[in-house]
């Protein structure tokens, strides 16, 4: 099984290199490299005397004053965007940004982001982080910080972290744009610590049901994730429901180590390939602790990368089923070498594969621009809504260890779809959970009778089982909400009032017990996971 990072040399220096299968956009594209003249390996003397050439040019009869570091670093930025839509550059800040997600704790507001078309989206929010506790979630663009427009401005990432990271207690006023909808959402978010814990929860649906969910591929998952099967085990797990819903992916190893949990002894995991690069297959080890038990692997868009290759494995060796939507859609592995200045490239230097042999990484010949909008033209395209609208490459058609036909070339297509929930009855509930006027009341709920509550409900259990939102309670929530945003919910529907109170009784239930009762409320009625519950085979 390969290391997270090995040691080399060059030049006399040293330099790191890991392997990193997670999206590279989510730290964006801000980069920092001192420029040598006339080194450019790889180039012909011509070529090299003309890089030297334009350089010169440019500080002796530009018209103002240049920044040389700027304008290498926005060089590199070109080139590398020239190959794929995860080759980049990252400065010092980029790096310790990347690496505390997945090793360690910051203070700030709890998201992780990509510079889209100029606009900084939402791909994850930590899992009861202060951005998720006040309603930003994964999609959301971010238009405004504390009233400064921010897109649409040429923003790098370094100046967005620099905006919303922040002293644990200081507040941040965050304006998104959401998908579907033309308003303005305002949102007061206090920074705080934020945990880079892997696992959100695990625990058992009911008697024989275990749930996982893994947000993102770091350093301890699969310590975590060996221990929460473990734990399972000993209550009676003979059936996993693996959420990866939103975890843009992370570590290889990570992923490789979730696998060989599942499979058994000498089932292949993934292999890359590239090249400069060898084939490397890696294969399960016998040391897996649920290689027997049925496996059902919850997948999104947001799903990407580390996710793929673990929903990618489990789909080809028919170990399990896949539920969900379309995943991303990212088979590249970039290579980090850390450079002297602590700044950092991230190459491609490889593609992974799933055990059938397919890639699942999307086109991108036209550009990253147009990578990214197809992503999101998924949307108006219908994709979330209807199976039917999802098109894969005939020439792409690969088999699973049974003889199931799956594809390459665009993400990995669930056995099970579910679409994106729209429906037109339940608009009062988008509205109200649009805003953060439903996370606000919870919390402001939950503090003023959080004695009188944990006497009642002792648990989380306890309140899970036995907590009924009321309708003065909801009543209670609406009028909040009326005050808060000048303006009535409308069309309120026996169907709104039915989610509200259920993500009314979640929140006051995260607030009291953290995760443990806010998952179990969630996923009682959430289609997937009652599809996964469903599947016999």
């Amino acid at each position: 099984m390969e290391n997270n990072y090995s040691e080399g040399s060059s030049g006399g220096g040293r330099l790191r290199i890991f392997f990193i299968v997670v999206i590279s956009f989510l730290f964006g594209m801000s980069v920092a490299l001192y420029f040598i003249p006339g080194r450019y390996q790889g180039l012909t003397s011509q070529q090299n005397n003309k890089l030297d050439e334009v350089v010169r040019y440019v500080n002796a009869y530009y018209v103002d004053t240049v920044n040389n570091e700027k304008l290498f670093e926005d060089a590199i930025v070109s080139m590398l965007q020239g190959l794929d839509p995860h080759s980049t550059y990252a400065n010092a800040a980029d790096n310790k940004a990347m690496m505390e997600s997945l090793e360690g704790s910051f203070e700030g507001v709890g998201i992780q982001f990509s510079i889209m078309n100029d606009t900084i989206m939402v791909v994850a929010t930590v899992s009861g982080g202060p951005s998720e506790k006040q309603g930003i979630r994964a999609g959301d663009r971010i238009v405004q910080v504390d009233g400064e427009n921010v897109a649409g401005i040429g923003i790098q990432n370094e100046k967005v972290i620099k905006m919303l990271r922040g002293k644990k207690k200081t507040t941040v006023k965050i304006g998104v744009k959401r998908q579907g909808f033309d308003e303005l959402y305002d949102y007061d978010v206090v920074r705080d610590v934020i945990p880079t814990y892997t696992i959100d929860i695990s625990y058992m649906v009911d008697d024989h049901t275990g749930y996982v969910k893994i947000n993102q591929f770091g350093a301890t998952t699969g310590k975590e994730f060996a221990a929460a099967l473990e734990k399972l085990k000993g209550q009676g797990m003979t059936k996993l429901i693996l959420d990866l819903r939103g975890n843009s992916g992370g570590f290889l190893d990570a992923a490789v180590s979730v696998c060989d949990e599942l499979l058994a002894k000498d089932e292949m995991i993934v292999y890359t390939e590239g090249l400069h690069m060898p084939t490397d297959k890696i294969y399960a080890t016998k040391y897996g602790h649920f290689e027997k038990g049925k496996v059902v692997v919850l997948i999104d868009d947001f799903s990407a990368s580390a996710s793929e290759i673990v929903a990618g494995a489990v789909q080809d060796n028919d170990r399990g089923w896949i539920v969900g939507r379309r995943s991303f859609g990212k088979g590249l592995v970039q290579r980090q070498i850390d450079l002297k200045d602590n700044s950092s490239i991230r190459l491609t230097v490889a593609r992974y594969h799933t055990p059938s042999g397919r890639c699942i990484q999307r086109q991108y010949g036209d550009g990253t621009e147009a990578y990214y909008e197809d992503f999101i033209d998924r949307y108006y395209r219908g994709e979330m809504n209807h199976a039917d609208s999802i098109k894969f490459d005939e020439n792409q058609k690969f088999k699973t260890k049974k003889g199931r036909m799956v594809y390459g070339g665009g993400g990995i297509m669930p056995d099970y779809f579910i679409p994106l929930d729209n429906d037109s009855l339940l608009n009062a509930y988008y509205q109200v959970l649009n805003s953060s006027a439903i996370m606000q009341f919870a919390f402001n709920y939950a503090t003023d009778h959080k004695a009188e509550l944990k006497k009642q409900y002792p648990s989380a259990k306890a309140y899970v089982n036995n907590m009924t939102v009321s309708n003065d309670l909801l009543k209670q929530l609406l009028n909040f909400y009326t005050k808060e945003n000048g303006q009535k919910v409308k069309n309120l529907t026996a169907e709104s009032d039915k989610e509200l109170k259920l993500w009314l009784k979640a929140l006051i239930g995260r607030d009291l017990y953290q995760d443990e009762a806010f998952y179990p409320v969630i996923n009682s009625t959430d289609q997937a996971v009652l599809k996964a519950r469903s599947i016999k085979e």
